[in-house]
């Protein structure tokens, strides 16, 4: 009896298939109710005494190895009828990818950035958690300066010192002592203030910031180069610069664009005038060459900033300015056709 168990065993480890009826046939005959170990147990009660530890090691390893043919060999059937389900049928369409889209912000600010890039300035990155210094006080900002009301600022409560940057003018702070002039550099960045969320203002929101500085710097040049930015961004060539205050330049000056009164948005966005405000400008103060180690007496410049999601909303007419943050696809899917 116990030759006949070693046959089987030999038999099974010789059993090979790929036919799933030959495989549950080949169960049935070892494992099933009424199979061959069924029989083998069964017949153990009329093994002599002494055969009997030899005789039950070898009925179970006869059961193991047929419980593991039949697992390997399903194993491999399902592997086999996987594959040839994924790529078996080359004629098969395709799984069609889905394709991502640019964000409205990273369209806008690469137009932006692509723009300045034509007549010679670079892109500048910076912190965004800042020092009081490069934030403020080397702006002509000093501790107790009114002006400071006008950033609603997040400090760092274990440190005020440190802040989240209210702008990104922090960045050229520090390309101004890290560099000689000529400078030509733009700084786009995210930037964060303490303001009430709502469809037109958030707590955080992206900045793009330009600097030039050279000998015989004039404000007929800063006019110049933002009247070409206009012009290739909107296609609107008509601007108008009306005098304002900013701590770090001098004379200061908002700069609108004549965004045109052809439909019912255009009154809306401009309140009937068809003018619209898209930054603000202005001489770069001395006292900031100064603070950056620049020499007021022999390079003079200009600086500009604006909202790229004021930008991006213009743009793309979009009416709240919190969907460029709410990761919406329906949103996002959108801006699939755009740069």
């Amino acid at each position: 009896m116990i030759a006949t168990l070693k046959e089987h065993i030999v038999k099974v480890e010789k059993f090979l298939s790929k036919d799933a009826s030959e495989i549950e046939a080949f169960r049935i005959e070892y494992l099933g109710k009424k199979g061959l170990l069924n029989d083998f147990f069964a017949a153990f009660k009329t093994i002599p005494n002494d055969q009997k530890k030899e005789f039950g090691q070898v009925i179970n390893e006869l059961k193991q190895a047929a419980t593991e043919k039949v697992q390997s060999l399903k194993d491999s059937l399902e592997r086999s009828s996987t594959t040839s389900a994924k790529y078996g049928d080359l004629t098969r369409p395709g799984s069609p990818i889905t394709l991502g889209a640019r964000h409205p912000i990273s369209i806008v600010k690469n137009q932006i950035t692509d723009i300045f890039s034509r007549i010679g300035f670079n892109v500048s990155e910076g912190p965004e958690v800042e020092d009081d210094w490069h934030n403020f006080t080397a702006l002509n900002l000093p501790e107790y300066h009114p002006a400071r009301d006008m950033q609603d600022t997040f400090f760092v409560q274990t440190n005020p010192d440190v802040l989240l940057r209210t702008h990104t003018s922090s960045v050229q702070v520090r390309y101004m002592e890290n560099n000689k002039p000529p400078i030509r550099t733009i700084s786009p960045g995210r930037v964060y203030r303490n303001e009430a969320i709502s469809a037109r203002s958030h707590c955080f929101f992206h900045q793009v910031e330009g600097l030039y500085i050279d000998k015989g710097v004039s404000f007929a040049d800063l006019k110049q180069t933002l009247q070409y930015f206009t012009t290739e961004l909107f296609g609107k060539s008509k601007i108008r610069l009306r005098p304002s205050y900013f701590p770090f330049t001098e004379p200061s000056a908002e700069v609108d664009v004549y965004w045109g009164l052809e439909t019912e948005t255009d009154y809306k966005m401009t309140k009937g005038t068809g003018w619209l405000e898209i930054m603000g400008c202005g001489m770069v103060d001395p006292n900031v060459l100064t603070n950056c180690g620049i020499d007021a007496e022999e390079y003079s410049g200009f600086a500009f900033g604006m909202g790229i999601d004021r930008i991006a909303l213009l743009l793309h007419q979009i009416s709240d300015i919190r969907l460029l943050s709410e990761n919406d696809l329906r949103f996002l899917e959108q801006f699939k056709s755009s740069l």
